[in-house]
């Protein structure tokens, strides 16, 4: 028989959990909610708590709703987002991540006390066009600027003053690299200052999901392909070890995978619900069992 272990460390990170737990509160009650957007990046939590009666608008169909319940999700959002809750007498739930919320906040302080300042770039490291990013860049009036990638950092002016933010899931490594690059090119007149906001909860899963992958003989990484924080870690798990798989369901799973494997490890990101990994764990078990019998 096959030894399965899923990782204890995978799963909903603490921001994620609130925004969900919150809407279950909400729908226990029997009342509508909407949320703004996918309440995390992993369709099959967002259909459970579809059938528990969750409606997911985009930001069009906020515009067009009045007097309703509308959730927020962890990744925040721009202040448009609450004007048009205002006008539209539309009361939020607000699960923003508070780790997400402070990190807006230093950046809209910053922006305020340097926003007459012309020689000042306020950077984000972050994805284009992830919720999140859309509302830190928010806080600015849309003029930070958005380095997705290491390669990216030669688009800044080295001679005007930067003041680095980061996404609070992107990679560790690659914003150390992304900070000594900008601190040996920029002008001596010019002022530098970088801020860790990468949240540690989710960075300390890289080193963990590493030590996990290398303990099997086959991996199988469970998140949804829209998670930015999914294909970070998948992308580790891959390096450690040759035998993974990045699926979004047990039927994804192929068992011709576990030819000669005696252990097999299923973990996942930080938007993976841990009722999904276990399903995925069931599925394998089931099939195996049903070989046996036939």
């Amino acid at each position: 028989m096959i030894n399965i272990e899923i990782d204890d460390g995978s799963g909903f990170c603490f921001g994620v959990t609130t925004a969900i737990k919150k809407a279950e509160e909400e729908l226990s009650k029997g009342r509508t909610l909407y949320c703004l957007g996918d309440i995390v990046h992993n369709s099959m939590e967002v259909e459970r708590l579809a059938d528990k009666g969750l409606i997911t608008i985009n930001h069009k169909e906020l515009e067009r709703l009045h007097d309703v319940k509308v959730l927020l999700r962890a990744h925040g959002e721009p202040p448009e987002t609450y004007s048009i809750a205002k006008r539209n007498n539309i009361e939020i739930i607000d699960a923003t991540c508070p780790v997400v919320l402070q990190l807006q906040r230093r950046i809209k302080k910053q922006f305020e006390n340097s926003n007459s300042d012309s020689n000042s770039q306020i950077v984000i490291f972050g994805k284009n066009g992830h919720a999140e990013v859309l509302g830190l860049v928010g806080q600015t009036n849309e003029k930070a600027i958005i380095i997705e990638h290491f390669d990216e950092v030669r688009k800044l002016d080295f001679s005007k003053d930067i003041y680095l933010y980061s996404q609070t899931t992107m990679s560790l490594d690659e914003f150390h690299r992304i900070t000594d690059y900008i601190h040996g090119h920029l002008a001596d007149n010019a002022r530098f200052e970088s801020y860790d906001t990468i949240c540690r909860q989710v960075a300390n899963r890289m080193p963990n999901i590493a030590t996990f992958a290398a303990k099997h003989d086959l991996l199988l990484f469970v998140a949804g392909k829209k998670s930015s924080n999914g294909k970070v870690l998948f992308r580790k798990c891959s390096q450690i070890n040759n035998m993974s798989h990045h699926i979004e369901k047990a039927e994804d799973i192929r068992m011709e995978w576990f030819k000669n494997v005696k252990t097999v490890g299923i973990c996942g990101a930080t938007s993976t619900p841990k009722w999904l990994m276990e399903k995925c764990r069931d599925y394998i078990i089931e099939k195996i069992e049903k070989r046996q019998d036939d």
